[in-house]
């Protein structure tokens, strides 16, 4: 039977996320991976979860495993709007949606927000993921300029002054792949010109809490609120495994985003969303963040020493003051799938950075590496077995 002939013509630009396969090759015993984007099993409070069940079957019963508003559920829209406002995001509870992890968001933008061939303007690199829920509805991508300091926004003003740009997306805070961070200076000037263009940013933050040096940087949505949708998440803080995510947004945009979700899974996780009020209003995030700091702290300072001392001249690494990457340029004509290639041989792998590009020219000799998942010890082995790959 010809299946294929039942498939939306949509289909056709949907494909499976390129990091998933990459991670099916990387599970064989003996290899180390730089490739994950997930958070250490290390980081979730697991001493927690029972004091966290208890308060939630003692306090809501029932209710914990009813269903709930769409919008999501009120004691946890209450944290998550107090969660902002130390974020310097004003959004009332009422003016705070939750949804299945932030993904789900992107997807319903995409399906709010995107005809067949509107333009999108992304970072150059991106977010993988962000390109895997655009896609099915069939954008064109404006690919802009960045650099170590992340978006340039002159690119970002001449983008929006030759094109109809439905939207923008950006990760300003140790984004996904690269770890960079956009400077106050640079987000004060992005702020002007989607004001001055009358144009939409999603602004993804899944990271800022991943901190390790520096100074805070304040969200885009505070600068511009009116031109800004600000989406987090609590799975880098709390535990993915619940899917947490949550958003603000113009409140126009705001009830056609409930409207979508209402058709796609009615309501996240009732007892999930307690759990995480529960995390929130106790203070367990304010007691738990600071250890996953001292965890992730120093598995990123011995990559970066790793690199530094062992890869062969001509590789270069991005500078980051958090997250969970760090981004590595090559030297000319370095081919990212080879190179992928011979290091798993050599017993590590990481992800080839062309995957995060829009325009498949371009990122043919960079790599995202992971340091979340693996401690000091490990690192460095897998660097080691990367600058051997390297050179050879």
């Amino acid at each position: 039977m010809d299946y294929q002939s039942f498939l939306a013509d949509r289909t056709r630009l949907m494909q499976s996320n390129a990091i998933r396969e990459i991670l099916k090759v990387v599970s064989k015993p003996g290899i180390i991976s730089l490739a994950g984007g997930i958070p250490s099993p290390q980081s979730f409070p697991m001493d927690l979860f029972g004091v966290l069940v208890e308060k939630v079957m003692a306090k809501y019963q029932s209710r914990a495993f009813q269903y709930d508003l769409t919008e999501g559920f009120a004691p946890l829209c209450e944290q998550v709007s107090v969660l902002l406002s130390r974020r310097g995001i004003v959004a009332s509870p009422d003016q705070v949606n939750i949804t299945s992890g932030s993904q789900a968001v992107l997807d319903a933008m995409g399906k709010l927000l995107i005809s067949k061939g509107d333009k999108i303007a992304v970072e150059s690199p991106t977010y993988l993921g962000a390109i895997s829920a655009f896609n099915p509805y069939e954008p064109e991508y404006i690919s802009m300029e960045t650099d170590d300091q992340g978006l340039i926004p002159q690119s970002l003003d001449e983008t929006l002054q030759n094109h109809q740009v439905k939207l923008i997306y950006l990760v300003p805070t140790f984004q996904n792949p690269t770890g960079r961070t956009l400077s106050i200076e640079r987000r004060q000037e992005i702020a002007e010109i989607i004001q001055k263009h009358n144009a939409l940013l999603v602004e993804d933050d899944p990271y800022s809490s991943l901190r390790y040096q520096g100074e805070d940087a304040p969200a885009i949505k505070t600068l511009a609120p009116d031109n800004v949708i600000y989406v987090s998440t609590l799975s880098k803080v709390f535990a993915p495994g619940l899917r947490i995510g949550f958003y603000a947004a113009p409140e126009f945009l705001r009830r056609w985003l409930v409207m979508i979700k209402q058709g796609v899974d009615l309501h996240t996780s009732t007892f999930n969303q307690a759990l995480a009020a529960e995390y929130l209003e106790g203070g367990y995030l304010d007691t738990h963040l600071p250890k996953i700091i001292d965890l992730y702290r120093p598995r990123q300072k011995a990559m970066l020493a790793a690199l530094k001392k062992m890869m062969p001249k001509g590789y270069v690494c991005t500078p980051s003051d958090g997250g969970m990457f760090l981004w590595v340029t090559g030297p000319d004509g370095l081919d990212d799938l080879a190179l992928y290639e011979k290091a798993v041989e050599n017993g590590v792998a990481f992800v080839p950075g062309r995957f995060f590009y829009t325009d498949p020219s371009q990122g043919t000799g960079t790599m995202r590496l992971n340091y979340t998942m693996a401690d000091e010890a490990t690192i460095e082995i897998a660097i080691e077995k990367l600058a051997q790959a390297a050179k050879q």
